[in-house]
């Protein structure tokens, strides 16, 4: 494998671990960016004490920027170094680097410009999740679905990723969330550049490493902001960027649905305390705008799933990067 490859890896109370993370990365890997995000155990102080790969760059935070700040610190350092594809690995020991070569093939056949893991590809090995994180990813999952775009990617707070130089390149990254929501907010921002992002199956392994996501308290922050990106999402894709018979269809489909639900509910309550059934025009009046708004809103929902990203964007990110350094 010719192609330079550097793997980021955030540094936070992950002294327990870090060393045996670095020392089962392979040498398909030219650069390892150790991110010390300001890290109480001063784990990049024991890095360069203890480590003796040539490979390692330990990069400092002087305040702590969460896990997004630290990956979009190594994004940037290894942008800086021209590495051709970007992997992010946890220091914890739950992500085998053994796998980063399944990461980073997609990305340089072309099929993909952001691979990410999924630990709910084998349905044998689900339980060895522990079953409260098992419960808030398929939530999340959901929602990230809704808010990305991305319909057929699962498992959205896997921080095991890897992406191609020229798209990363191309993230906002004063705009993308530094903490927990990190991983899902890259996704919302991928989806409007259209990037193809694909799942890599993986297990997870889970030992004496301590998890600092609780999802039963970000759940509320998670929810809030996929509705955020969800109705930028939408604007953007049906409205400012584009516009389609789909554009259309989702808010007259609401607006029928609403209608139909208010004009019912209104003359059921009527009805219920005058002591009456409700006509059948009044019901009719009712029930056709909700089974034609549920129509309308299940139509969007097919051709959102249908528009899913399928062509890599990073190879064309590349020749207009070009064509616009050669012109004069």
């Amino acid at each position: 494998m010719s192609e330079r490859i550097g793997v980021v890896i955030p540094s936070y109370k992950v002294r327990n671990h870090i060393l045996e993370v670095i020392a089962a990365v392979g040498p398909e890997v030219e650069r390892i960016y150790v991110v010390d995000d300001c890290c109480p155990d001063k784990s990049g102080d024991f890095v360069e004490a203890e480590c003796r790969d040539s490979r390692v760059r330990v990069i400092r935070h002087e305040q702590n920027q969460g896990v997004g700040g630290a990956v979009l610190t190594g994004y940037r350092a290894a942008i800086a170094e021209n590495m051709e594809v970007i992997v992010k690995v946890d220091g914890d020991g739950q992500m085998d680097p053994a796998l980063i070569p399944h990461f980073v093939a997609p990305i340089l056949a072309g099929e993909a410009d952001y691979t990410k893991g999924n630990r709910f590809f084998d349905l044998e090995e689900i339980h060895a999740m522990p079953k409260a994180r098992l419960i808030g990813n398929a939530g999340l999952s959901f929602l990230t679905k809704i808010s990305s775009g991305y319909w057929d990617l699962f498992d959205p707070t896997n921080g095991y990723t890897a992406i191609h130089r020229d798209v990363a390149s191309h993230l906002p990254f004063e705009k993308l969330s530094r903490r927990y929501f990190f991983e899902t907010d890259m996704l919302f921002r991928l989806g409007t550049l259209r990037a193809v992002a694909v799942d890599i199956p993986m297990h997870a392994k889970y030992a004496d490493e301590v998890s600092n996501l609780k999802i039963t308290k970000v759940f509320s922050e998670f929810l809030r902001k996929n509705l955020a990106n969800f109705f930028k999402r939408i604007f953007y894709n049906y409205y400012l960027r584009d516009m389609s018979l789909a554009s259309f269809e989702l808010p007259l489909g609401l607006l029928l649905l609403a209608f139909g639900v208010i004009y019912g509910a209104i003359h059921w309550s009527t009805a219920a305390e005058q002591g009456v059934f409700a006509s059948s025009g009044t019901v009719m009046l009712a029930a056709m705008p909700i089974i034609l708004g549920v129509q309308l809103v299940l139509a969007f929902i097919g051709f959102d799933v249908s528009s899913t990203p399928r062509r890599a964007i990073h190879s064309q990110l590349r020749r207009s990067a070009l064509k616009k350094a050669s012109t004069p």
